[in-house]
């Protein structure tokens, strides 16, 4: 099962989290990259998601606090 991991509101960014993510072995995905790309500040942004097993790690790995929820 996929929880989502932090919300990014620029899609350059998003992109390399998930490539970090991804070099690190995690299997993780972007959600509504598309929408966000088109529509642009008028959309909640993108949505970083990984296993959940795997949350703790990623969390340590883009050494994001636990309760933070947007870049």
């Amino acid at each position: 099962m996929l929880v989502e991991l932090v919300t990014v509101n620029d899609v350059p960014l998003a992109s390399i989290l998930l490539g970090r993510l991804q070099a690190d072995g995690i299997d993780a995905e972007l959600f509504d990259a598309g929408f966000s790309g088109l529509l642009g500040g008028g959309y909640p942004g993108i949505r970083l998601m990984v296993p959940e097993a795997d949350l703790p790690q990623a969390r340590r790995l883009l050494d994001l606090p636990e309760n933070e929820a947007t870049l």
